[in-house]
């Protein structure tokens, strides 16, 4: 006998419809063809144990299947939910009539129990564009496709309970999520506050500007002066995810097997921190099994480089076209994958080798050839694309001792929603453009133009410095981000002013000058 189940496979952040055909006759052997990976064809041996260690008799007959289309490559364990219940129905153990309505994805433990998957909310999400009647999935995994609506979905325990289910003779109950109540009710709790940060009103200031316009930015300074306590703190200050970003996020995190067990959607932006011994294909994407880089996964939120010259340079410069792009297209031999990256790069380095280049207290023990070989290890293109490059200096003592609370990060917050507000209403005839940030050329011609004191200014910083023409746009961008957060129309010359100050690392007398 014939029987189909529906499963899915997952490509880049999205599902593919995979429809599953056993064939059970007279004979022997155990047959999987469509391109299976190794896990694949190994669940032979899972399903027939778990199907027997259920209470059931595995057909001592000649199984074949077919996984369909036969192009796709099938990877990993979550078929064996669809491929042992499709074998018990073509052995006539089970009801084929419901099968086709109900897409059945998990993967099977030697006694018949459900582990979780990856990737459930895109393959719920395809259910629903399926039409199908329901998703049967582990319960570990229901929470997270329970946010798709107009599907019900079915969180099981056991191979038991869904076999039964097919029968008519159990039925399960579909899990519930009110996603915008969940959505809503985990908004705006955070760890880390600035109310906690003691002085560094300047570099709070850049935080606040970087926030408002989605721009990235670098932190120079020696170690202790608070690069990394400050970085932690920035989702405080993020704008809140919409509920379509919401769910794009947690797509991905979703397909890479990062999103904790029990979770609806994530509520708050992501923050990655990758070691900086990692790899391209790490922070990129890809591999032999395509899976998201730490880019991706900082997809709508801060992706941050903690000593950025200590990461290989090959790693840093695979950054910049997606720095410009917001998406890194994966191409290999055999396939290609496209995974979204609109992140805001935040990172730090120290001044030196020694870390002291510029302490106010402590002496640099580096030579110049030493600090000059030391931030050469950052090229110019990629400084290129950050677009705020800040100073940090070391908290004195009366600062740090001080007993009156810092500006708390709800504050700041309110002013960096009301300019992304100003943004998302400029932009909304603009596909793909929701801050500043993002703005084309065409787009700062027609949004970001200095009047004429700012535009003079701008012509000296820009011979003086002997700036690249793509410093001059990261400039009118952030200055148009100052005047939003001042909800001033025009971009005026004190605004250009404030955005040219952000450029620490294009001064003449800066001791990176030379970067290449």
């Amino acid at each position: 006998m014939l029987a189909r189940t529906v499963g899915a496979a997952v490509h880049g952040i999205d599902a593919i419809k995979v429809e599953i055909e056993v064939s059970v006759k007279w004979g022997v052997g155990f047959m999987i063809i469509g391109l299976p990976d190794t896990a694949v064809r190994e669940s032979a041996e899972r399903v027939r144990c778990a199907v027997q260690q259920s209470g059931y008799d595995f057909p001592g007959k000649q199984v074949m299947v077919n996984m369909s289309p036969a192009d796709i490559k099938k990877e990993g364990s979550a078929y064996d939910l669809p491929l042992a219940i499709g074998i018990l129905a073509a052995d006539e153990k089970i009801n084929p009539e419901r099968l086709d309505r109900y897409m059945l994805m998990g993967e099977l433990s030697l006694d018949g129990s459900l582990r979780p998957i990856k990737g459930a909310l895109p393959m719920a999400i395809l259910a629903r564009q399926l039409h199908l009647d329901g998703f049967i999935l582990p319960r570990a995994n229901a929470l997270e496709a329970a946010v798709v609506n107009n599907l019900d979905i079915y969180g099981v325990d056991n191979f038991i309970d869904v076999v039964k289910f097919f029968n008519g003779d159990l039925e399960l109950e579909p899990t519930v999520v009110d996603t915008r109540a969940e959505f809503a009710k985990a908004q705006g709790i955070f760890p880390y506050d600035f109310a906690d940060v003691k002085g560094q009103e300047n570099v709070k200031r850049a935080f606040e500007v970087a926030c408002a316009g989605g721009h990235n930015i670098l932190l120079v300074g020696s170690p202790g002066s608070g690069k990394s306590m400050m970085a932690k703190r920035l989702p405080s200050i993020m704008p809140p995810l919409t509920l379509s970003e919401a769910l794009e996020t947690t797509k991905i995190h979703s397909v890479a097997g990062k999103l904790p067990q029990g979770t609806t959607l994530m509520t708050t932006r992501p923050f990655r921190s990758p070691h900086h011994t990692i790899s391209p294909v790490a922070l990129v994407g890809g591999g032999s099994y395509p899976m998201p880089g730490e880019i991706s996964l900082a997809h709508n939120g801060i992706l941050f480089l903690d000593e950025l010259p200590e990461f290989n340079r090959s790693v840093l410069e695979v950054m910049r076209q997606p720095l410009e792009d917001r998406v890194i297209t994966i191409s290999r031999a055999k396939y290609s994958t496209e995974y979204p990256a609109s992140f805001m790069l935040v990172a730090s380095m120290n001044p030196c080798p020694c870390g002291y280049y510029g302490h106010p207290k402590k002496k640099c023990v580096c030579n110049e050839y030493q600090r000059t070989h030391y931030m050469s290890k950052i090229s110019g293109p990629l400084l290129d694309r950050i677009d705020l490059q800040i100073e940090v200096q070391p908290v004195d003592f009366d600062q740090m001792s001080s007993k009156a609370p810092g500006e708390p990060s709800s504050a700041i917050r309110q002013r960096v929603i009301a300019a992304r507000m100003l943004q998302e209403r400029r932009f909304k005839d603009e596909p793909g453009i929701h801050c500043n940030a993002q703005m084309t050329p065409s787009l700062l011609h027609k949004y970001a133009e200095p009047n004429a004191a700012g535009l003079e200014k701008l012509r000296d910083a820009m011979e003086r410095m002997n700036m690249s023409a793509r410093a001059y746009d990261r400039i009118l961008k952030v200055a148009r981000t100052i005047a939003d957060l001042e909800a001033c129309a025009d971009v005026l010359d004190h605004h250009i002013m404030e955005a040219i100050a952000y450029r620490n690392l294009d001064r003449p007398t800066y001791m990176g000058s030379n970067i290449q």
